[in-house]
């Protein structure tokens, strides 16, 4: 199976830069109107910094076979069942002749509260795979194979995400690939094991520092995690999906 790519290296960092220029610019607009959030908020509130990296999973799913399928990216749109609540609200969502194929979750964390923030994205990861997979197990989708379900996130590179970062467990102690983990490197402990877990199909983390965004400049973690697994994993399914629905 030949699989297309899409030229995925410069549209990732295409995507790279459009995040970082769409939150200087909402910062911007929010000071020339007089009404601005506290810290980093401000960036925030625009709502589409990721929006680089919905279309490169748009162009992957037309590039390898779905190019008529129904790709959902408008909110009332993108709601599916939940067992342990009654929907969830998706990022995006790729349908063809009535199946379920992909599901994608775009997160982003930048400074400074790095702490509360990860433990944020990391709960709520965990609680919509898994009120997901209960939901698909009782027939939420209906009779259809497993589809992708997909977690990207876009970390600041900076030096409090870089840090080490000691964790109190006073009663037992917490695993040892976490301590003295870095933020940064949390979140790609938190994608492997999400994946490890089959939780989310594939599940990646790119770092990328502020003071780059003119480049589009980022850096992976991991294999497992990278960028490019990210998206031959998608490209794959979306090409085996085509040939079974022809």
């Amino acid at each position: 199976m030949s699989l297309d790519l899409v030229n995925y290296e410069r549209k990732v960092c295409e995507a790279v830069q459009a995040f970082w220029n769409n939150r200087a610019s909402a910062r911007e607009k929010q000071l020339e109107s007089g009404k601005t959030d506290q810290g980093e908020r401000a960036g925030v509130t625009a709502g589409k910094n990721m929006d680089g990296f919905v279309e490169l999973v748009l162009d992957i799913v037309r590039a390898n076979g779905l190019a008529h399928a129904d790709i959902h990216q408008n909110k009332g749109l993108l709601t599916l069942p939940g067992f342990f609540r009654p929907t969830k609200l998706w990022d995006l969502l790729v349908i063809s002749e009535g199946q379920l194929i992909a599901a994608v979750e775009f997160k982003s964390q930048v400074g400074p509260s790095f702490g509360n923030n990860f433990n944020n994205r990391a709960e709520e990861a965990i609680g919509t795979a898994h009120d997901f997979w209960t939901a698909y197990r009782d027939g939420a989708f209906g009779e259809q194979p497993r589809p992708f379900i997909g977690w990207l996130m876009l970390v600041e590179d900076a030096p409090a995400s870089r840090a080490a970062v000691q964790e109190c467990s006073p009663h037992f102690p917490v695993f040892l690939e976490f301590k003295g983990a870095s933020y940064i490197k949390r979140y790609d402990i938190l994608c492997q094991k999400l994946m490890h877990e089959r939780l989310y199909t594939t599940a990646s983390v790119i770092a990328s520092p502020k003071n780059n965004c003119r480049l589009g400049q980022y850096s992976s973690l991991s294999p497992m995690t990278n960028i490019k697994t990210f998206v031959t994993s998608l490209a794959g399914h979306i090409a085996a999906e085509a040939a079974r629905l022809s």
